[in-house]
């Protein structure tokens, strides 16, 4: 059943469902869907708005049935607002039209680079008429065939041959021929996993290992072809000047001294070929710019020639005698292929005739070097993958096919040239083709014109529509000015890649350039066997390409032949083609704009990640591997500016948190509400938070979480986040210095709530209190990290100083370690325990054993400071009246004591004694770390059945008058260890 069965909605197609109903397909002119391809796709709620109006509206055309009249204005019985009793379900239905039909850019132009928070809307209407598209032969094997097939056939391929011989020439052929024809196989491969835009091989490395990647490769590749159509026309010129001297505008002549003989002789002037050479390259730019269509009828008239001249080639070949056309050609003979089997490496002058005191010396590493641009040329159909009618089709059949064509004729020549001359014939005679080409030689010039021509023709197309691509994904904003609509002719592009054409025609000398040429198209054939390499071994459920002769290790074979190749031509000119790609990859990191493709490293990512997981196992982290991970609560007690998602300094002080920034950081969000209504708003809030983190230059993602309340909020969070091991193991929270100053009295009981989760949960809890004077990377601080060791934490409040002292803010700071005691401990020993302890942690700090005299409520005089007194003297007043509150309210109602929605137990004398505790362990926090740096307290869990307004009133009275504490309270294991 096709498209067009389904949008008719006839009578044939309908099904009848249970109870007789019968029901109609959905038709692409339906009134839903112009409905919805006529609206904005922001909020739902106007999509159900824009329902309900026209349901309203159209009620009086309905006739018994439940569908529309045959109302001219309305289209008739099949028009465009016909109605059907799927819109029961929705817009859900529509997704076979709208979807599919947006995806393949039919009708809706998509993204090229898609991005976070940008909308792809469907539009409705007639689409643009569609430029015209190339089939196989004219747009994929031509092309690769006239970039294939160049001067170094005609002029070095029988001198390859007679240096190397039979052996190593084949040897040579077929390892070149190996490359491109796996490298065919990865581009297949890649080419048919889906829809391909413009970019050719550049479209599928950035798909494939992501945009930083794909964009530096681009655009060596793009230069790599600019600077060969340069190649091209310059070997097209000189040899139109070589075979018709008298065309030459300048003429140069050099006198050749043979003992005491002088004769003058004429040679191409650097300017003929300047000026020859622009012309070729705007008459060129013409056809380009003619587009499609007249590119698609010059080709042709280049290749016929070409192939033409090929076969006069052999003809000539097959029709040879002894020394017949020329003296040294034996026609095809056994004993000249016996004696050309071998290699005869020699040293040559510069234009390659052997020479014993030449300055050249070859080998095989240099012939690879030389022949290797002849197999080069095949992306030049993928190049205009955007001109293509089914690029799944056409570029791995137009591409092998070129590719094996090619190397077949290749391995032929070779056999055929080894055995129709001498091997001296082969090395003097540069244009052996011309000489035994048949019926005369001009063919052969012709033949070199013409293919030369055709392979600049070939880089003058694909070049521009690379450029374009690479602009269009919006990567480089510097790369704006090259783009295209979709369909349209790359005009600036063409301009741009002439004028770096024709400026490598003016400097003339092109022989530096050539082989860093040769490493951009090498540097591309590994990109593309690395993309389908890694997309081929990750195996992700979207890769299900149409071409099935692949395998992962043809494509890891393609790339080292690549890089192997690369090193053998010449390992100076990779070395530079390396830095520049790297160069511009670093560039692009730097400059260019994020975008998500789904490539294949954030595959390889998120299988790795999935792969450790797993192997973590649930078992518990050893102490040696433990890393804090953690839950940064970034509500705050009060309200935060607009915009300002977190509190500045809570990042701070998660980085200091971290050993040279390795670790993770959650931030949490709880937005109050019910979730269907405010799913918008965290998104909105995520996104936000996600920025922040993003600014602030810490490690962390970002979690928003809707829920009734805050407490609800946060227990499903301390139960739920994370994976595995890789769950947050620290909670980490502000104090609330605020509630009461603001009087906040819902405050008290959140917080207790929060650290009473934190503890049946098991994890560790941090409150940072005065974190307004937080210090930044760029705030060194001086004096002291102080510990005020009560209770056994596993190490953690140990390993959080040293964790500090890591960073750039405390690396000045020294560790103090105060162990409070009671009065009847041995201090000495337990002083020397905790150097012990300590020495074996390899921590340096310096020990101090306080003991208490007392627990009781029984203060000295003059043993407390004034504030301090009066500090408890407050506090015990506005605990007496918050007990005397709830009693009377408990009296009132006959209820029993009841505190926070809770029943609760007050003993007066144990509060009394925790508010004297607290006031005790202020006064010696002052006594000994009034000037220190940061001061580490360990936290008092709340007492069991006490009010949660007694325990902030505690939590008051010890935090009174210290700049900058920690309170940290760990869980029931070891984060430190003694063993190696």
């Amino acid at each position: 059943m096709d498209n067009g069965d389904l949008e008719g909605g006839g009578g044939d197609l309908a099904f009848h469902g249970k109870g007789g109903r019968k029901y109609s397909p959905v038709g692409a002119h339906d009134r839903a869907v112009l409905e919805m391809s006529s609206m904005d796709p922001g909020s739902s709620s106007n999509s159900k708005s824009c329902v309900r109006k026209n349901n309203a509206g159209t009620v009086g055309n309905l006739d018994s049935d439940g569908r529309e009249g045959s109302n001219p204005e309305n289209g008739g019985a099949n028009g465009p607002y016909q109605e059907h009793k799927l819109e029961l379900f929705g817009f859900d239905s529509l997704v076979s039209i709208l979807g599919l039909k947006s995806m393949t850019g039919e009708q809706a132009p998509a993204l090229s680079s898609p991005r976070d928070g940008e909308d792809v809307s469907i539009t409705s209407g007639q689409p643009k008429p569609s430029a015209v598209k190339m089939g196989t032969m004219m747009g994929v094997f031509v092309p690769c065939l006239q970039s294939i097939l160049g001067i170094i056939y005609y002029i070095r391929f029988s001198w390859i041959v007679g240096m190397g011989g039979i052996g190593d020439a084949l040897l040579l052929v077929s390892l070149c021929g190996l490359c491109t024809f796996l490298t065919g196989i990865s581009l297949s491969a890649i080419a048919t996993n889906g829809a391909m835009k413009g970019g050719g091989p550049y479209y599928l490395i950035g798909r494939a290992l992501g945009p930083e990647v794909g964009v530096s490769i681009g655009l060596c590749f793009f230069l790599g072809n600019a600077v060969a159509g340069a190649l091209y026309v310059l070997g097209a010129v000189e040899t139109f000047l070589k075979a018709l001297p008298s065309a030459g505008i300048f003429t140069e002549t050099t006198t050749k001294v043979n003992g005491t003989v002088s004769e003058p002789i004429q040679s191409i002037s650097t300017h003929d070929l300047q000026i020859y050479g622009i012309v070729v390259t705007i008459i060129l730019c013409f056809i380009v710019f003619g587009g499609v269509k007249m590119i698609n009828r010059v080709a042709p008239a280049f290749l016929i020639p070409v192939l033409f001249s090929i076969f006069c080639i052999f003809i000539g070949i097959f029709l040879a005698k002894k020394d017949d056309p020329a003296p040294g050609v034996t026609g095809l003979s056994l004993e000249s292929f016996k004696d050309n089997w071998s290699s005869d490496y020699k040293n040559t002058n510069s234009a390659g005739i052997p020479d014993a005191e030449g300055n050249v010396h070859w080998n095989f590493h240099a012939l690879v070097g030389l022949f290797f641009p002849a197999v080069t040329g095949i992306m030049a159909g993928s190049n205009r993958s955007a001109s293509l009618e089914d690029t799944q089709r056409s570029i791995p059949i137009g591409t092998l096919a070129a590719t094996l064509t090619t190397t077949v004729l290749y391995l032929v020549s070779v056999l055929l040239f080894g055995a129709v001359a001498t091997r001296d014939k082969l090395l003097t005679d540069r244009l052996l083709t011309a000489t035994i080409a048949w019926p005369f030689p001009a063919i052969i010039h012709i033949g070199i014109i013409l293919s030369t021509l055709g392979a600049a023709l070939q880089s003058l197309t694909g070049a521009p529509r690379l450029l374009a691509a690479i602009s269009n994904d919006d990567i480089l904003p510097v790369l704006n000015y090259f783009k295209v609509a979709e369909g349209s002719e790359p005009y600036m592009a063409t301009l741009f890649t002439a004028f770096i054409c024709m400026g490598c025609v003016i400097i003339g000398n092109l022989d530096l350039i050539t082989p860093t040429v040769t490493m951009f198209f090498l540097l591309c054939y590994s990109g593309v066997n690395l993309s389908c390499f890694l997309l081929d071994l990750l195996d992700a459920p979207s890769w299900r390409p149409r071409w099935k002769f692949h395998h992962w290790s043809f494509s890891l074979l393609g790339a080292s032949l690549c890089i192997v190749i690369m090193f053998l031509i010449s390992w100076s000119f990779t070395v530079v083609s390396l830095a520049l790609a790297s160069l511009i990859y670093y560039y692009v990191s730097i400059k260019g704009k994020a975008g998500d493709w789904g490539d294949g490293f954030k595959s390889a990512y998120f299988q790795l990640a999935l792969r450790s997981l797993r192997s973590l196992g649930a078992n518990q982290v050893h102490p040696k591997n433990w890393y804090p991970i953690p839950l940064i609560f970034c509500r705050p007690w009060g309200k935060l500016p607009e915009n300002v998602p977190c509190h500045p300094k809570l990042a701070d002080f998660a980085n200091c948190m971290k050993k040279k920034g390795r670790g993770m950081s959650i931030f949490i969000n709880i937005l109050d509400g019910d979730y269907h209504e405010r799913a918008e708003d965290a998104k909105a809030a995520c996104k936000q938070l996600d920025t922040y983190i993003n600014y602030k230059n810490c490690e962390g993602v970002a979690e928003i979480v809707v829920a009734p309340n805050m407490s609800e909020g946060f227990r499903g969070v301390v139960q739920t986040m994370g994976l595995g091991n890789l769950k947050p193991n620290i909670v980490v929270m502000r104090y609330p210095e605020i509630w009461r100053r603001e009087n906040l009295k819902e405050i008290p009981g959140r917080f207790v709530g929060i650290i009473n989760d934190c503890i049946v949960a098991n994890k560790a809890v941090v409150i940072v209190k005065g974190l307004d004077e937080w210090p930044n990377e760029y705030q060194r601080q001086y004096g002291t990290i102080d510990l005020y060791w009560i209770v056994r934490d596993g190490g953690l409040m140990l390993l959080l100083s040293q964790l500090l002292l890591t960073k750039e803010s405390f690396e000045s700071c020294k560790i103090q370690v105060f162990c409070i005691a009671e009065e009847d401990t041995d201090a000495e020993g337990l002083k020397a325990d905790v150097k012990k302890f300590l020495y074996d942690l390899r921590m340096q700090a310096e020990v101090f054993v306080i003991a208490i005299k007392s627990w009781d409520v029984q203060p000295e005089n003059g043993s407390q400071p004034d504030e301090s007194k009066e500090a408890f003297t407050a506090a015990q007043q506005r605990v007496a009246d918050y007990l005397a509150e709830i009693k009377e309210t408990a009296k009132k109602e006959g209820t029993p004591l009841m505190a926070d929605g809770k029943p609760v137990i007050v003993n007066e004398q144990q509060v009394e004694k925790f508010l004297y505790t607290t006031l005790k362990l202020n006064s010696t926090i002052l006594r000994y770390s009034r000037m220190a740096a940061v001061v580490l307290v360990s936290l008092p869990p709340p007492p069991v059945s006490h009010p949660a307004y007694c325990y902030m009133e505690y939590m008051d009275l010890l935090v009174d008058n210290l700049p900058r504490l920690l309170m940290v309270r760990g869980y029931r294991r070891d984060v430190v260890t003694l063993f190696t």
